[in-house]
């Protein structure tokens, strides 16, 4: 894993799933992490795990923010926060995201596509452009990861509103990519297949026919990852070892979107 001690991160729905392990492995790596999430008891548990895991000098590193990303004042003070406690803002993981149960056009209503695509493609939008102005004032630029998905590269793979927002999210990194190539400003892509977390595990909340036709293009036997395996990712694309590494998707499913 590469070295970010003295480096500053913030991530995203960092108190559960991918961000949880994310973070865990940020803070393992010397990071201070500035670990922001909607539900504040979760960040205190984890803070509390990682005293106990890492000891207290990796707990110091934990910096707790409770706030909505779908809000673009969250976005801002989250940013404003890595930068008054640790001087910079190096490195920004997008990892927030919800989904909705596999509703196909017809099935979603307002409400749901509202909700989903202001946590999934507003909220990063907001964390990305206040952090290139920060970046932009740093001498060493910044690292940029957002977690995408594959329905961001394959349109049959999720909700509607979900897909539409991932999309969107891919467009919106590789256009902050090239903007920014010449400024040391690096924003690269992870987009992860089925992993097992709390939001993949309510089957009997899906659509029916959403699900049908979503896994009619599939392999019956879908291979899930873990959430570790999102988190060595997203190090790798942030650290020194990524640095030529700009613009990038890195699909990271088991090899399910081949087909």
């Amino acid at each position: 894993m590469p070295d970010f001690k003295g480096k500053s991160v913030v991530v995203t729905g960092a108190a559960a799933g991918m961000g949880k392990s994310i973070t865990e492995k940020f803070i393992e790596n010397g990071a201070t992490v500035i670990a922001v999430d909607i539900n504040n008891d979760a960040l205190d548990n984890l803070k509390s795990e990682i005293k106990d895991t890492y000891g207290t000098d990796a707990a110091e590193r934990f910096i707790a923010f409770c706030g909505d990303i779908s809000k673009r004042e969250a976005n801002e003070q989250m940013i404003e926060k890595a930068v008054s406690v640790t001087g910079s803002i190096d490195v920004l993981v997008n990892n927030a995201g919800i989904a909705g149960h596999s509703e196909p056009v017809a099935e979603t209503t307002d409400e749901d596509w509202d909700r989903i695509i202001k946590v999934d493609l507003y909220g990063p939008m907001y964390a990305i452009r206040a952090a290139v102005n920060k970046m932009l004032l740093q001498p060493g630029g910044g690292s940029i990861v957002t977690i995408a998905s594959v329905a961001g590269i394959k349109g049959c793979r999720s909700c509607v509103a979900y897909t539409a927002a991932k999309h969107g999210l891919v467009g919106l990194c590789e256009h902050t990519a090239y903007a920014y190539m010449h400024k040391g400003i690096r924003s690269n892509i992870v987009c992860p297949g089925a992993i097992r977390t709390a939001m993949t595990s309510r089957p009997e909340l899906e659509s029916e026919f959403g699900m049908e036709r979503i896994k009619s293009g599939m392999d019956p036997d879908l291979p899930f990852g873990v959430p570790g395996n999102i988190a060595d990712a997203v190090l790798f694309l942030a650290g020194d070892e990524a640095r030529f590494i700009n613009g990038a998707k890195l699909v990271v499913d088991g090899g399910i979107s081949c087909n």
